[in-house]
Formats: C-alpha cells, sequence, structure tokens
C-alpha cells in the first residue's frame, strides 16, 4: 500500500475545530463535512463519533486532529512521499508503544538533569561501538522533546559518518564542522518546520581534523550560545571504538546518556565506558538498552 504525507498548513489554534483541522489535511471535504455534522445534530454525537460512523473518518484521523488542537505536532502518512525519514518513529507513531517508552526516557532526564535555571540543557549521546542506535535514539529523542514545548535542538557532531542530515532529509553542505571552523554562524541551524520548536544543526562537510575542531575554543563559545538560545541541546556523537570525539563533547557539556544495544555491545567495554566518563566529571544520567539498530550504511569517503 502507498502511502503520502498530509500536512495542515501553519500551526493551528487551539479553538479550530476538528473538522477544519482535517479539512485542512486534505483528509475531508466540504460535502464529507456537512453529511457529517447532519449526522452529529440528528443523533446528538461528537463530529469525530459521527464520521468514523459514517466511514469517513478513522480513529487515528481523529487523534491527528487532536494532537492539532493541543499543539502535539506529528506527522500523517497518507501516501508515498514523506518530509522526513520513517525512522523517526516518535514524528509518525506517536501513541505507539515505542515512542511511550521514549517519553517515559524523557521523564527521567527532565528529573536527573534537564533545568534550564541551572544552565543544564546540554546532553551528549555517546555509545561503545557503531551500530548500536545512537542516532536513532537522539533524533526521536529530539522530537518527543519538542513535542513537550521544549525549544530543542539536536546537533550532529558525528564528523566522521555524520546520519541527521539523512533522517531529517536536509543537505549537509553546512552544519558543525563550518561553524567550528569559522566558515557560517547560526545559518547553519536548521528550522524543522513540520515539528514545532525543533531545530537541527547537521554535521557538515566531513572535515579531515574531527577531533581537533572539538578541541577549539569555539567549540565552548558555542555551548554558551546554543545554552542562552534553546532549552534542550541533544549532542549525537561518533562510536568511542572509532574516536575520542564523544568523550571530548561529553566532558564539554558535563552530562552523558550512554546507548548500548541488545546483543552487540560489549559489556566490558560499556562499563569501561560510563567509568572513564565518571572519572573526567562526567555525569552519566542514565542508560538506554536499545533494541533498534541504525541502519547499515556505506562507510563514508573523507
Amino acid at each position: 500500500m502507498k502511502m503520502t504525507v498530509s500536512m495542515a498548513t501553519g500551526a493551528p489554534r487551539a479553538n479550530r475545530s476538528i473538522g477544519a483541522i482535517l479539512m485542512d489535511s486534505g483528509a475531508l471535504t466540504p460535502e464529507d463535512a456537512e453529511r457529517i455534522l447532519l449526522l452529529q445534530k440528528e443523533q446528538g454525537l461528537r463530529f469525530g463519533e459521527a464520521a468514523v460512523k459514517l466511514g469517513l473518518l478513522t480513529e487515528a484521523d481523529i487523534q491527528y486532529a487532536l494532537s492539532r488542537q493541543f499543539s502535539y505536532a506529528y506527522l500523517r502518512t497518507v501516501g508515498d512521499k514523506k518530509p522526513l525519514s520513517d525512522e523517526l518513529i516518535a514524528a509518525y507513531q506517536p501513541f505507539s508503544a515505542r515512542v511511550e517508552e521514549l517519553r517515559a526516557v524523557r521523564s527521567q532526564l527532565m528529573l536527573r538533569w534537564f533545568d534550564k535555571t541551572e544552565q543544564r540543557q546540554v546532553l551528549t549521546i555517546v555509545g561503545t561501538e557503531r551500530g548500536e542506535g545512537r542516532s536513532h535514539l537522539a533524533a526521536n529523542l529530539a522530537v518527543v522533546f519538542s513535542q513537550l514545548g521544549e525549544r530543542t535542538l539536536l546537533i550532529d557532531a558525528d564528523m566522521r559518518m555524520p546520519r541527521q542530515h539523512e533522517l531529517f532529509l536536509l543537505q549537509n553542505k553546512v552544519g558543525l564542522s563550518t561553524v567550528l571552523s569559522g566558515r557560517s554562524r547560526d545559518e547553519a541551524i536548521i528550522r524543522i518546520t513540520d515539528l514545532a520548536g525543533l531545530y537541527v544543526l547537521p554535521a557538515g562537510p566531513i572535515p579531515p581534523n574531527p577531533l581537533e575542531l572539538l578541541s577549539r575554543l569555539n567549540f565552548d563559545e558555542f555551548l554558551i550560545h546554543v545554552r542562552a538560545t534553546f532549552d534542550v541541546v541533544i549532542i549525537d556523537t561518533p562510536a568511542l571504538a572509532i574516536g575520542e570525539d564523544a568523550a571530548m563533547i561529553a566532558v564539554r557539556t558535563g552530562a552523558a546518556l550512554a546507548v548500548a544495544r541488545t546483543a552487540q555491545t560489549r559489556v566490558n567495554a560499556f562499563n569501561d565506558m560510563v567509568q572513564g566518563l565518571m572519572n573526567a566529571g562526567v555525569s552519566v544520567v542514565g542508560s538506554v538498552l536499545n533494541d533498534v539498530p541504525e541502519k547499515k550504511r556505506a562507510k563514508a569517503k573523507p
């Protein structure tokens, strides 16, 4: 079955009716809306109940309209063209069990770390090996934080094999590498228009010296700037097995969320990573055992 994405234009006001939202999204015609209103009046039903009874809408349509009424942005899939990768399950399947787990992680992070008044807005996602799902987790956490109403920035600091531009279907001509090398500034940060409050900074062109770029003073200056601008900043990093980038970033941000993958991550390596970060003064605020691997890709060329 082929699917396309139907999106309402603009951010609907909370007082807009379900019918108006669904007509804007293309899920309902004015003629069908009239039929629903007639049945609603005749039988004393709610609009959604009448629409489902007539077979004109599904429960998923009603959930979508309600989410728009309450400013809970997510994407509907009703065709074959998507504005973002379907790996962003928090954007496409917000009521699924997997996304409930992401929201549980979000709640724990809100309790254990994020606090703007204490300047605790930045969290580094770390792991030992490739394929553990760090990028998948970082992206979906950023989505659920933005759905909470937090002004959220996702930074792709994997300047070796970046993924976030693929997940959000962005160009990667500018990004963290060009910001740290002084060749771009805030224009490299991209607002994700389909998800209110979410911004992404891609990794940018792959540099020959990622570790050296991260060692520069302007990385600290950049972190000061994003702390002043965003409520939540999530940083995706490369595996520790291929470089010390993640450890350096975690030390600079002060906090990390450790990711492991079922039947892949070696326990000793994971424990060594966590202990090493703690010895360096990093607050390891939690760990996630991930059973969703990242998609395999061809090795990126420098």
